[in-house]
């Protein structure tokens, strides 16, 4: 049997595989054993707790003001071939009828 690591969260050594997750059931932690390998990698997940990569389909789940404008992104606005960075906006894309901008990974949700 291979070894499993620890849980990231509390360090307990009784982890468990369920699927492709490791779960610690002394405190409910749940985490890739890819995220293991390298504990620097930024994850940047969605309103309902997804992970988020580049080239992701995005849904927005609130009506967005664009700063400067009196447009609105409206909810349910798909936007496709999103782009993660590091900083304030989390998402760099491009919203069909407005144009590239930035958003946040709290606004939306995998799609």
């Amino acid at each position: 049997m291979s070894e499993l690591p620890p849980c990231p969260a509390c360090a307990s050594a009784f982890t468990y595989e369920d699927g492709a997750l490791l779960i610690c059931p002394e405190c409910g932690h749940e985490w890739s054993p890819d995220a293991s390998l390298d504990p620097d990698r930024k994850v940047w997940r969605d309103a309902n707790g997804n992970e988020l990569q580049d080239g992701d389909t995005v849904t927005v789940i609130k009506d967005l003001k664009i700063k400067g404008s009196s447009s609105v992104v409206k909810v349910g606005t798909k936007v496709r071939n999103i782009r993660l960075v590091e900083g304030d906006h989390d998402i760099d894309c491009k919203v069909d009828g407005v144009g590239q901008m930035g958003l946040k990974t709290e606004f939306v949700k995998k799609a």
